[in-house]
Protein backbone atom coordinates (compact mmCIF):
# COMPACT_ATOMS: atom_id res chain seq x y z
CA UNK A 1 0.00 0.00 0.00
CA UNK A 2 2.89 2.38 0.81
CA UNK A 3 4.43 1.80 -2.61
CA UNK A 4 1.17 2.55 -4.44
CA UNK A 5 0.62 5.71 -2.39
CA UNK A 6 4.09 7.05 -3.02
CA UNK A 7 3.91 6.35 -6.74
CA UNK A 8 0.58 8.17 -7.00
CA UNK A 9 1.99 11.07 -5.00
CA UNK A 10 4.91 11.51 -7.37
CA UNK A 11 2.76 11.21 -10.47
CA UNK A 12 0.33 13.88 -9.25
CA UNK A 13 3.12 16.19 -8.05
CA UNK A 14 4.86 16.13 -11.44
CA UNK A 15 1.82 16.05 -13.72
CA UNK A 16 2.46 19.59 -15.06
CA UNK A 17 6.23 19.18 -15.49
CA UNK A 18 8.04 18.62 -18.83
CA UNK A 19 8.21 15.12 -20.27
CA UNK A 20 11.98 14.98 -19.67
CA UNK A 21 11.38 15.38 -15.94
CA UNK A 22 8.87 12.51 -15.99
CA UNK A 23 11.44 10.25 -17.65
CA UNK A 24 13.96 11.06 -14.92
CA UNK A 25 11.36 10.27 -12.27
CA UNK A 26 10.65 6.88 -13.79
CA UNK A 27 14.35 6.09 -13.77
CA UNK A 28 14.60 7.08 -10.11
CA UNK A 29 11.49 5.05 -9.32
CA UNK A 30 13.02 1.98 -10.91
CA UNK A 31 16.40 2.46 -9.21
CA UNK A 32 15.00 3.01 -5.74
CA UNK A 33 12.15 0.54 -5.90
CA UNK A 34 13.52 -1.41 -2.91
CA UNK A 35 13.53 1.59 -0.63
CA UNK A 36 10.27 3.40 -0.06
CA UNK A 37 11.84 6.23 1.91
CA UNK A 38 14.70 6.86 -0.51
CA UNK A 39 12.24 6.89 -3.42
CA UNK A 40 10.03 9.50 -1.78
CA UNK A 41 12.99 11.67 -0.75
CA UNK A 42 14.45 11.51 -4.26
CA UNK A 43 11.14 12.64 -5.72
CA UNK A 44 10.88 15.57 -3.33
CA UNK A 45 14.47 16.66 -4.06
CA UNK A 46 13.74 16.62 -7.80
CA UNK A 47 10.55 18.62 -7.25
CA UNK A 48 12.44 21.31 -5.31
CA UNK A 49 15.21 21.33 -7.92
CA UNK A 50 12.71 21.84 -10.74
CA UNK A 51 11.11 24.73 -8.93
CA UNK A 52 14.51 26.37 -8.41
CA UNK A 53 15.40 25.95 -12.08
CA UNK A 54 12.15 27.71 -13.02
CA UNK A 55 13.35 30.74 -11.14
CA UNK A 56 16.45 31.06 -13.35
CA UNK A 57 14.49 31.32 -16.60
CA UNK A 58 13.97 34.59 -18.47
CA UNK A 59 11.16 36.67 -16.97
CA UNK A 60 7.80 36.13 -18.61
CA UNK A 61 6.45 38.64 -21.11
CA UNK A 62 5.19 41.87 -19.58
CA UNK A 63 3.75 45.10 -21.01
CA UNK A 64 7.28 46.52 -21.28
CA UNK A 65 9.44 43.45 -21.91
CA UNK A 66 9.51 40.43 -24.18
CA UNK A 67 9.73 39.71 -27.88
CA UNK A 68 6.74 39.90 -30.23
CA UNK A 69 5.85 40.34 -33.89
CA UNK A 70 3.03 42.59 -35.01
CA UNK A 71 1.32 42.49 -38.41
CA UNK A 72 1.04 45.91 -40.06
CA UNK A 73 -0.65 47.10 -43.21
CA UNK A 74 2.19 48.34 -45.42
CA UNK A 75 0.33 51.63 -45.88
CA UNK A 76 1.24 52.65 -42.33
CA UNK A 77 4.92 51.72 -42.35
CA UNK A 78 6.34 55.25 -41.86
CA UNK A 79 4.20 55.85 -38.78
CA UNK A 80 4.61 52.41 -37.19
CA UNK A 81 8.38 52.41 -37.77
CA UNK A 82 8.60 55.58 -35.69
CA UNK A 83 6.22 54.30 -33.01
CA UNK A 84 8.14 51.03 -32.62
CA UNK A 85 11.55 52.71 -32.63
CA UNK A 86 10.55 55.16 -29.90
CA UNK A 87 8.79 52.55 -27.75
CA UNK A 88 11.72 50.10 -27.85
CA UNK A 89 14.18 52.92 -27.17
CA UNK A 90 12.28 53.78 -23.99
CA UNK A 91 11.91 50.12 -22.95
CA UNK A 92 15.19 48.37 -23.69
CA UNK A 93 13.87 44.92 -22.73
CA UNK A 94 11.08 45.13 -25.29
CA UNK A 95 11.55 43.89 -28.85
CA UNK A 96 8.68 44.61 -31.23
CA UNK A 97 9.15 43.43 -34.82
CA UNK A 98 6.65 44.85 -37.34
CA UNK A 99 5.95 42.69 -40.39
CA UNK A 100 4.57 44.76 -43.27
CA UNK A 101 2.17 43.11 -45.69
CA UNK A 102 -1.08 43.82 -47.58
CA UNK A 103 -4.24 44.01 -45.48
CA UNK A 104 -5.60 40.62 -46.58
CA UNK A 105 -2.43 38.83 -45.46
CA UNK A 106 -2.12 40.50 -42.08
CA UNK A 107 -5.74 39.72 -41.19
CA UNK A 108 -5.11 36.06 -42.10
CA UNK A 109 -1.99 36.01 -39.91
CA UNK A 110 -4.01 37.48 -37.05
CA UNK A 111 -6.85 34.99 -37.42
CA UNK A 112 -4.38 32.08 -37.63
CA UNK A 113 -2.73 33.23 -34.38
CA UNK A 114 0.60 33.93 -36.11
CA UNK A 115 0.59 37.36 -34.44
CA UNK A 116 -1.21 38.78 -31.42
CA UNK A 117 -1.51 42.39 -32.65
CA UNK A 118 -2.24 43.94 -36.02
CA UNK A 119 -2.47 47.47 -37.43
CA UNK A 120 -5.12 47.84 -40.11
CA UNK A 121 -7.72 50.18 -41.59
CA UNK A 122 -10.57 47.70 -41.26
CA UNK A 123 -12.30 46.10 -38.31
CA UNK A 124 -12.85 42.39 -38.02
CA UNK A 125 -16.11 41.15 -39.49
CA UNK A 126 -18.85 39.81 -37.22
CA UNK A 127 -18.03 36.28 -38.40
CA UNK A 128 -14.35 36.74 -37.54
CA UNK A 129 -15.18 38.11 -34.11
CA UNK A 130 -17.50 35.15 -33.45
CA UNK A 131 -14.88 32.66 -34.66
CA UNK A 132 -12.37 34.05 -32.18
CA UNK A 133 -14.94 33.97 -29.38
CA UNK A 134 -15.63 30.33 -30.16
CA UNK A 135 -11.94 29.69 -29.51
CA UNK A 136 -12.16 31.69 -26.24
CA UNK A 137 -10.34 34.71 -27.69
CA UNK A 138 -11.73 38.23 -27.33
CA UNK A 139 -10.38 40.64 -29.96
CA UNK A 140 -9.93 44.17 -28.63
CA UNK A 141 -10.08 46.99 -31.18
CA UNK A 142 -9.08 50.59 -30.57
CA UNK A 143 -8.93 53.46 -33.04
CA UNK A 144 -5.34 54.68 -33.10
CA UNK A 145 -5.24 57.38 -35.80
CA UNK A 146 -7.03 58.89 -38.79
CA UNK A 147 -5.46 58.53 -42.21
CA UNK A 148 -6.57 59.48 -45.72
CA UNK A 149 -6.14 58.03 -49.18
CA UNK A 150 -4.36 60.46 -51.46
CA UNK A 151 -4.81 60.60 -55.23
CA UNK A 152 -1.57 61.50 -56.98
CA UNK A 153 -0.61 62.38 -60.55
CA UNK A 154 2.50 63.00 -62.60
CA UNK A 155 4.17 66.42 -62.53
CA UNK A 156 3.29 66.87 -66.20
CA UNK A 157 -0.41 66.63 -65.39
CA UNK A 158 -1.70 70.16 -64.81
CA UNK A 159 -5.08 69.05 -63.41
CA UNK A 160 -4.60 69.44 -59.67
CA UNK A 161 -8.25 70.18 -58.72
CA UNK A 162 -10.93 67.57 -59.34
CA UNK A 163 -14.56 67.12 -58.34
CA UNK A 164 -15.62 64.20 -56.17
CA UNK A 165 -18.12 63.07 -58.82
CA UNK A 166 -15.36 62.99 -61.43
CA UNK A 167 -13.27 60.73 -59.20
CA UNK A 168 -16.28 58.46 -58.73
CA UNK A 169 -16.85 58.25 -62.51
CA UNK A 170 -13.17 57.46 -63.12
CA UNK A 171 -13.32 54.55 -60.69
CA UNK A 172 -16.59 53.31 -62.14
CA UNK A 173 -15.18 53.42 -65.67
CA UNK A 174 -17.50 56.16 -66.93
CA UNK A 175 -14.49 58.43 -67.50
CA UNK A 176 -11.44 56.78 -69.03
CA UNK A 177 -9.43 59.62 -70.62
CA UNK A 178 -7.89 62.78 -69.23
CA UNK A 179 -9.53 64.97 -71.87
CA UNK A 180 -12.87 63.89 -70.40
CA UNK A 181 -11.72 65.45 -67.12
CA UNK A 182 -10.32 68.52 -68.82
CA UNK A 183 -11.01 69.09 -72.55
CA UNK A 184 -7.70 70.95 -72.84
CA UNK A 185 -5.66 68.00 -71.61
CA UNK A 186 -3.29 66.37 -74.10
CA UNK A 187 -2.81 63.27 -71.96
CA UNK A 188 -4.21 59.88 -72.95
CA UNK A 189 -6.07 57.13 -71.10
CA UNK A 190 -6.21 57.23 -67.31
CA UNK A 191 -4.32 54.38 -65.65
CA UNK A 192 -5.35 53.82 -62.02
CA UNK A 193 -2.33 52.60 -60.08
CA UNK A 194 -2.67 51.03 -56.62
CA UNK A 195 -0.39 49.18 -54.27
CA UNK A 196 -1.61 45.56 -54.24
CA UNK A 197 -4.62 43.44 -55.16
CA UNK A 198 -4.90 42.43 -51.48
CA UNK A 199 -4.46 45.92 -50.06
CA UNK A 200 -6.75 47.99 -47.89
CA UNK A 201 -6.33 50.95 -50.25
CA UNK A 202 -8.17 49.39 -53.18
CA UNK A 203 -10.65 47.68 -50.82
CA UNK A 204 -11.60 51.12 -49.50
CA UNK A 205 -12.54 52.39 -52.96
CA UNK A 206 -14.28 49.14 -53.87
CA UNK A 207 -16.56 49.63 -50.89
CA UNK A 208 -16.79 53.42 -51.13
CA UNK A 209 -17.87 53.46 -54.78
CA UNK A 210 -19.57 50.02 -54.68
CA UNK A 211 -17.35 48.66 -57.45
CA UNK A 212 -18.03 45.26 -58.92
CA UNK A 213 -15.67 42.38 -58.13
CA UNK A 214 -13.68 42.69 -61.33
CA UNK A 215 -11.80 45.95 -61.70
CA UNK A 216 -11.57 47.66 -65.07
CA UNK A 217 -8.72 46.99 -67.50
CA UNK A 218 -7.23 50.39 -66.63
CA UNK A 219 -6.50 49.33 -63.01
CA UNK A 220 -2.91 48.22 -62.36
CA UNK A 221 -1.46 46.77 -59.16
CA UNK A 222 2.08 47.35 -57.93
CA UNK A 223 3.65 45.78 -54.82
CA UNK A 224 3.53 48.65 -52.34
CA UNK A 225 2.93 52.38 -51.89
CA UNK A 226 6.48 53.40 -52.78
CA UNK A 227 6.22 51.59 -56.12
CA UNK A 228 2.99 53.46 -56.84
CA UNK A 229 4.73 56.78 -56.23
CA UNK A 230 7.65 55.77 -58.43
CA UNK A 231 5.39 54.58 -61.26
CA UNK A 232 3.27 57.72 -61.22
CA UNK A 233 6.38 59.92 -61.23
CA UNK A 234 7.46 58.28 -64.51
CA UNK A 235 4.09 58.02 -66.30
CA UNK A 236 2.12 61.20 -67.16
CA UNK A 237 -1.18 59.34 -67.71
CA UNK A 238 -1.20 57.65 -64.29
CA UNK A 239 -3.54 58.31 -61.36
CA UNK A 240 -2.14 56.76 -58.19
CA UNK A 241 -3.68 55.75 -54.87
CA UNK A 242 -1.49 55.89 -51.76
CA UNK A 243 -1.88 56.31 -48.02
CA UNK A 244 -1.37 59.92 -46.98
CA UNK A 245 1.02 58.55 -44.35
CA UNK A 246 3.73 58.31 -47.04
CA UNK A 247 3.61 62.04 -47.83
CA UNK A 248 2.21 63.61 -44.64
CA UNK A 249 5.34 64.21 -42.54
CA UNK A 250 6.73 67.56 -43.68
CA UNK A 251 9.90 67.05 -41.60
CA UNK A 252 10.74 63.59 -42.91
CA UNK A 253 13.26 63.49 -45.76
CA UNK A 254 11.65 60.44 -47.39
CA UNK A 255 8.20 62.01 -47.29
CA UNK A 256 9.57 65.24 -48.75
CA UNK A 257 11.31 63.37 -51.57
CA UNK A 258 8.03 61.65 -52.48
CA UNK A 259 6.06 64.91 -52.48
CA UNK A 260 8.61 66.49 -54.79
CA UNK A 261 8.12 63.69 -57.33
CA UNK A 262 4.35 63.88 -57.77
CA UNK A 263 1.24 66.08 -57.54
CA UNK A 264 -1.30 65.54 -54.76
CA UNK A 265 -4.83 66.17 -56.03
CA UNK A 266 -7.30 68.39 -54.19
CA UNK A 267 -10.85 66.96 -54.16
CA UNK A 268 -14.18 68.68 -53.63
CA UNK A 269 -16.67 67.43 -51.08
CA UNK A 270 -19.38 65.06 -52.37
CA UNK A 271 -22.11 66.87 -54.28
CA UNK A 272 -20.86 70.30 -53.19
CA UNK A 273 -19.38 72.10 -56.15
CA UNK A 274 -18.73 75.51 -54.63
CA UNK A 275 -15.20 75.83 -55.94
CA UNK A 276 -13.60 74.59 -52.70
CA UNK A 277 -11.14 71.70 -52.84
CA UNK A 278 -9.26 69.84 -50.14
CA UNK A 279 -5.99 67.91 -50.06
CA UNK A 280 -5.33 65.06 -47.59
CA UNK A 281 -3.62 67.33 -45.09
CA UNK A 282 -3.99 67.16 -41.33
CA UNK A 283 -6.68 69.83 -40.98
CA UNK A 284 -8.93 68.40 -43.71
CA UNK A 285 -8.47 64.88 -42.34
CA UNK A 286 -9.42 66.13 -38.88
CA UNK A 287 -12.65 67.83 -39.94
CA UNK A 288 -13.29 65.31 -42.74
CA UNK A 289 -13.64 67.97 -45.41
CA UNK A 290 -11.36 65.74 -47.46
CA UNK A 291 -13.70 62.98 -48.69
CA UNK A 292 -11.48 59.89 -48.40
CA UNK A 293 -10.66 59.63 -44.69
CA UNK A 294 -10.32 56.33 -42.85
CA UNK A 295 -9.57 55.05 -39.36
CA UNK A 296 -6.43 53.17 -38.35
CA UNK A 297 -7.04 50.40 -35.82
CA UNK A 298 -4.85 48.55 -33.34
CA UNK A 299 -6.38 45.11 -32.76
CA UNK A 300 -5.16 42.65 -30.13
CA UNK A 301 -5.98 39.03 -29.39
CA UNK A 302 -3.74 38.73 -26.34
CA UNK A 303 -5.28 36.83 -23.46
CA UNK A 304 -3.09 38.51 -20.84
CA UNK A 305 -1.35 41.83 -20.28
CA UNK A 306 1.64 41.15 -22.49
CA UNK A 307 3.97 43.26 -24.61
CA UNK A 308 1.34 43.69 -27.33
CA UNK A 309 -1.06 45.24 -24.84
CA UNK A 310 1.73 47.41 -23.47
CA UNK A 311 2.60 48.71 -26.94
CA UNK A 312 -1.04 49.49 -27.71
CA UNK A 313 -1.49 51.30 -24.40
CA UNK A 314 1.64 53.36 -25.07
CA UNK A 315 0.77 54.10 -28.73
CA UNK A 316 -2.69 55.34 -27.76
CA UNK A 317 -1.30 57.33 -24.84
CA UNK A 318 0.21 60.81 -24.90
CA UNK A 319 3.66 59.88 -26.26
CA UNK A 320 2.38 57.62 -29.01
CA UNK A 321 -0.29 60.08 -30.06
CA UNK A 322 2.22 62.91 -30.30
CA UNK A 323 4.07 60.81 -32.86
CA UNK A 324 0.83 60.48 -34.84
CA UNK A 325 0.40 64.25 -34.70
CA UNK A 326 3.98 64.90 -35.78
CA UNK A 327 3.61 62.45 -38.68
CA UNK A 328 0.90 64.61 -40.24
CA UNK A 329 -1.98 62.26 -39.46
CA UNK A 330 -4.67 62.85 -36.83
CA UNK A 331 -4.48 61.29 -33.34
CA UNK A 332 -7.58 59.36 -32.32
CA UNK A 333 -7.28 59.31 -28.53
CA UNK A 334 -5.97 62.75 -27.71
CA UNK A 335 -7.49 66.16 -28.54
CA UNK A 336 -5.67 68.43 -30.97
CA UNK A 337 -5.86 72.15 -31.55
CA UNK A 338 -5.93 73.54 -35.07
CA UNK A 339 -4.40 76.94 -35.65
CA UNK A 340 -5.46 78.86 -38.74
CA UNK A 341 -2.79 81.19 -40.09
CA UNK A 342 -4.08 84.09 -42.13
CA UNK A 343 -1.84 85.44 -44.83
CA UNK A 344 -1.49 89.21 -44.81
Amino acid sequence: MITVFNQKFIIIAFRSFPSQTIKILRMIQHFFSKSEIRFLVAGMILLISSCNQGGTKEPRETPTSGNIKIAVDESFQPLIDTEVYTFTSLYSRAKVTPEYNPEFDIVNDFMNDSVKVMVTSRKLTDDQVQYLRDTLVVARTITFAYDALALITNKENSDSLINYETVRDIFKGKITKWNEVNPKSKLGEIGIIFDNNKSGNIRYFREHFELRDTLGKNFFAMSNNTEVIDFVSRNPDALGIISANWISDKDDSLSISFINKINVLAISQPFINDGTYYRPYQASIYDRTYPFVREVYLISRETFAGLGSGFIQWATGEQGQRIVLKSGLVPATMPIRLVQIKKQ
